[in-house]
This record gives C-alpha cells, structure tokens and sequence, in this order.
C-alpha cells in the first residue's frame, strides 16, 4: 500500500497535488502520443507502397499535432508549478532534449509536406523523418525516464553528471523497451483504424512484436522494482510500484494475444494501459525526489526535491483553478476530435492523385 505514514518528510499538500498533476499531463502524453510514434514508426515497415503510407500517415494525421499539446502542458506545468526541477533539467539536459527537439521538427515536416509534392524519392525521404523524428524522441524519454528511476547525479540544485554516464545498461534497456512498447501501442492503432491488407499487416505485426515487448516491458519492472524501489524519506510506494508494474507486463502480454485474435479495440486499450501503468510505476518512484539521486544526510532545504523545487503556495493555487476549469474542456474537445474521426480506413479510401498545391 501507499504509506505516507512512514514518510519522514512532510509534503505540503500543492506541490503533491502538482506533482501528481504533472505526471498525469505525462502519462496522458505517452498514451496518446505512443501511438503516433509507433505509427510513424511503422510507416516503412507497414507501407509497401505509396497508397499504404498515405493510410497509416491518415491514421493519426488529424490528431497527431492534438496530442503533442499535452507534451507543451506537461512542461509547461513543470515550469510553472516546480520551476527548480525544469530549470534543472532543461538546463543540464539540453543535449537529449535537443534530440527530441530535432526529432519532432522532422516528424512535423514529414507530415505536413509529405503531400504537397508527388515525387517517389520526395515522398520516401519525408516519409524516413517521420520514422526517424518519431525514434528518436521514443529511445530518449526511455533512456531519460530510466535515469530518472536511478536518481540523476547532482550537486543539490543541479545535474551534474556526464552525458555519456546517461547510457548505462538500465537507461539502454529502457530506451529499447519504450521504442518496442511504442510500435506495438503503434500497431494497435492502425489496426483499429484500418481495414484490408493494412489491417492484417498491423495485427501480425503488433501479435509478434508484443511478445518482445512484454518480455523488454517485464525485465525493466523487474530491474527497477529490485534495485530502486520506490522507497525514499518521502514515501514508501514499493507495493503500489510492484502492482503497477505488474499490471504493465500483463495489459502488453494480454494486448498480444487480444491482437493475435483479432480484437483490435481491446487490444488497443491494454496497450495503451500498459503504457500508462509502467509510468505510473515510475513516477512512484520519482515522488519526492523528482528523479534526482538525495543524499538523505544533507537537510531537506539544502537539495533538489519536491518542496525546494515548488513554486509559492499563491502561484500553485491559481494554477489550481486554471487547470480545474481549463483541463476538462481541453479533454472534452480532444474525446470529441477522435470520435468524429473514429472510422476505419483502407486504401479505397485513397484517391489515384492528389491535388499538389501551388
């Protein structure tokens, strides 16, 4: 169970209630975005011609640019609720954030320019920026969120490692996981919106792939729950950590044999729960200490944690009433988004030409 009661640090009652609002903003952003990174992912791999690229790319092409907006609201939330820990963080981390910067300007081209001209090899090299604008940002958020398990090095305001010290065996484990997580989330999703040879190509995929996954997804539950349990001066979450985890391993193994027989929609949501659930695990982990090593002999006022980091208790309740009157429209508009956009697609559905523009 949760056990605040043995936690020997008292956290004032916004920044928990932050804390927990940004890492619902991330796991909002991996859920929805996960697929669209799998999708594009895929594009080469799924597509064996122009009509089969232009299907997966319309699978996710009015939703796609949506839900990268959680991704600005999650910094944006971190910026201003906890502005020690993304200073911190944007400041020593700027090399794999450039990297997930670079990734999404590729895929953003990819997508907006890939029909505005006909040529083959034009079309081919917009379509290999979406796939790889849409790898890189999957490898480093696992890569990072893996450090972030670990406990980043710090002085106690700033990270102060090495970016080659980034790549330990742990973080690479993570960054193939999520990758491999995020093409069979990708795989779901075009298999939910399409029909034909597309849909069939999507479903062996994701029924092969998954167990890949599972096994990648169950080895980093493992790993994290043993060696850093979520267990600090903040909290003792290890039993909610383990049961998280645990529901990870079984929506992907359960999403696996869903897709195997066929149940697109169902597989799609264990997917999907099985994303949000091993964040979940992770930001257990990262209570308290924002996913910074402490060094529980230094005063808790003297290093980088959850209350050092939070801004005033002013500044928190304002943004407590924007978000209790902004955030359900934001989702009520995006739930509407995708039901409008609900239906399958297949290659019939795709014009011979189409209308280059001037």
């Amino acid at each position: 169970m949760i056990n605040l009661l043995e936690a020997t640090v008292s956290v004032p009652t916004l920044p928990m209630v932050w804390f927990i609002l940004v890492a619902v903003l991330w796991l909002g952003y991996f859920f929805l975005e996960g697929f669209d990174y799998g999708v594009a992912m895929l594009i080469p791999v799924l597509g064996k011609n122009d009509k089969d690229k232009r299907v997966i790319v319309n699978t996710i092409g009015p939703v796609w640019d949506g839900n990268e907006v959680w991704l600005l609201t999650a910094g944006g939330a971190m910026f201003a609720a906890f502005p020690g820990w993304y200073a911190s963080l944007f400041s020593g981390l700027y090399v794999p954030l450039l990297l997930v910067l670079v990734g999404l300007i590729l895929r953003g081209v990819a997508f907006e320019y890939r029909s505005k001209h006909p040529d083959t090899r034009y079309r081919a090299m917009l379509d290999w920026f979406a796939t790889v604008g849409s790898f890189l940002p999957s490898l480093v958020f696992g890569v990072g969120f893996a450090n972030f398990v670990i406990g980043l090095a710090n002085d106690g305001l700033h990270w102060n490692g090495s970016f080659w010290g980034l790549f330990g065996p742990f973080a690479l484990l993570g960054g193939v996981m999520l990758v491999t997580l995020f093409l069979v989330h990708g795989s779901a999703f075009i298999a939910l919106k399409t029909k034909g040879h597309i849909h069939e190509r999507a479903e062996a995929f994701g029924s092969k792939a998954g167990w890949a996954a599972t096994a990648m997804v169950a080895l980093f539950v493992i790993c994290q729950n043993v060696f850093w349990p979520a267990n600090s001066e903040f909290g003792n979450f290890t039993v909610v950590a383990w049961a998280a985890g645990i529901l990870s391993i079984a929506a992907i193994l359960g999403a696996t044999l869903l897709i195997r027989g066929g149940r697109d929609g169902w597989g799609f949501i264990l997917t999907g729960s099985s994303v949000v659930t091993l964040f979940v695990g992770i930001f257990l982990k990262m209570y308290g200490n924002l996913g910074f090593a402490q060094d529980e002999a230094v005063a808790v006022d003297e290093r980088l944690n959850i209350i050092t980091a939070a801004s005033s208790d002013t500044t928190l309740t304002i943004m407590t009433w924007a978000a209790v009157i902004f955030v359900p429209i934001v989702i009520g508009y995006q739930s509407w988004s995708y039901w409008v956009f609900s239906r399958r697609i297949s290659t019939k559905n795709i014009p011979d030409e189409v209308d280059v523009a001037a």
